[in-house]
């Protein structure tokens, strides 16, 4: 009975690696229409790095957390290939954005990628050592998972309001829900917290997202201020 428990475990989790990976990477590669707007136009318009210099920061945390656990391997996949795809977007922006745009952009990127990171870095390695410097990190990627999912609010109040869903792809919220599914189960099966509770918000905001698409995608929008989101 223990073998089949363990062996029934160990399936699941393979399950969960490969269509995390599956689903995280379509959530990577959703802004493309995104860009071959920009592309297209030669100008990122309205568009913001924010999201791209977030998602890195994002994969970068969740690699170095990794590094310092077992039994992660997802969270190192993905998040690799992530940092990838996210760097080629902000690239990409930075060439095409107006020089207001790429200041702010760089200037985010140094604050967040470069100083931010850093200092996690430093000071976990300095002030913390074993399961501890785990443990700290762990918190630190909970609640900045949480923020990234309480970020949306801001777009949410713009489709109520103008009655526009124009910048709120609903591909990118199905991925997203999917992706904070696998997430959830991922984190449950191996007893990390860290990863699975962040995950309920995001499920949450994901449903919430794609029923106000629903409800507003065929009205008239109240007036043609866009939503600035890819």
């Amino acid at each position: 009975m223990y073998i089949f428990k363990h062996d029934h475990a160990a399936i699941t989790l393979l399950f969960l690696t490969f269509s995390g990976n599956i689903v995280s990477f379509m959530v990577f590669l959703a802004p493309i229409p995104t860009f071959y707007k920009v592309y297209k136009k030669k100008s990122t318009e309205g568009f913001q790095s924010v999201p791209y210099v977030v998602g890195l920061f994002s994969a970068m945390l969740w690699i170095y957390y990794a590094l310092l656990k077992t039994n992660v391997l997802l969270l190192i996949t993905i998040n690799s290939v992530g940092c990838v795809i996210e760097t080629l977007y902000i690239c990409f922006f930075l060439f095409y954005a107006p020089k207001k745009a790429r200041m702010e952009s760089l200037k985010l990127i140094v604050l967040l990628i470069v100083v931010g990171f850093g200092l996690i870095i430093l000071l976990t390695q300095f002030l913390a050592s074993g399961v501890t410097r785990g443990v700290i990190v762990g918190w630190i990627c909970l609640v900045f998972s949480l923020c990234v999912f309480v970020a949306p609010l801001g777009v949410l109040r713009q489709v109520i309001k103008t009655k526009s869903v124009e910048y709120m792809p609903i591909l990118l919220s199905v991925a997203l829900t999917l992706s904070a599914v696998m997430w959830f189960f991922y984190g449950l099966l191996l007893g990390d917290f860290n990863i699975a509770i962040p995950n309920v918000l995001g499920f949450t905001f994901g449903i919430i997202q794609m029923i106000l698409y629903f409800l507003y995608k065929n009205k008239k929008p109240v007036n043609d201020q866009k939503i600035c989101r890819d």
